[in-house]
């Protein structure tokens, strides 16, 4: 590929030039979604975090990008709290919850997962779950399924007071 040309001969190279091109121009909305997708993991766990406003912001600044916004807020929050779930299986095993605890678990399962996004209880749900060594595929699909909803919903709020 001869870079000094106006045009590349190889279209693999040409196609990595525009993606370059691309990003260089577009630095704002990458900051953009760097920060929302900071914003989201830590809000996560047990730091503090405001995922929700960020990820209003993001939209209202760049509505062509919702869907993509939408899909990285949901990934990084539902992996942020999969780091809550890897810190609650730190906890001694040994100590195992009371049988009506147990009982509750085994009656909803991985389930209450999806409501992981709520405050104050939500933080102690993945946590819970590492403890309680449910299975990690499972809670991670769950998790991310509810982050993923929660910012759909806020999504479809914006769009419904705006419209």
């Amino acid at each position: 590929c001869d870079w000094s040309s106006d045009v590349c001969s190889s279209d693999l190279c040409y196609f990595f030039f525009t993606i370059l091109l691309d990003i260089t121009q577009n630095m704002p909305l990458l900051y953009a979604y760097l920060a929302l997708i900071a914003s989201a993991f830590t809000s996560a766990t047990l730091l503090p975090g405001t995922s929700e406003a960020a990820y209003a912001a993001f939209v209202y600044q760049y509505p062509q990008h919702a869907l993509g916004a939408c899909l990285c807020a949901g990934l990084a929050n539902g992996l942020g709290s999969m780091v809550s779930y890897y810190m609650g299986r730190m906890f001694p095993a040994k100590k195992r919850p009371s049988e009506k605890v147990l009982a509750r678990i085994q009656r909803w399962g991985i389930w209450p997962l999806l409501f992981a996004w709520l405050p104050i209880i939500g933080d102690a749900l993945p946590l819970a779950a590492g403890w309680l060594r449910l299975n990690a595929l499972h809670c991670a699909i769950i998790l991310i399924a509810g982050k993923l909803l929660r910012y759909a919903v806020i999504y479809w709020g914006m769009n419904t007071v705006a419209g």
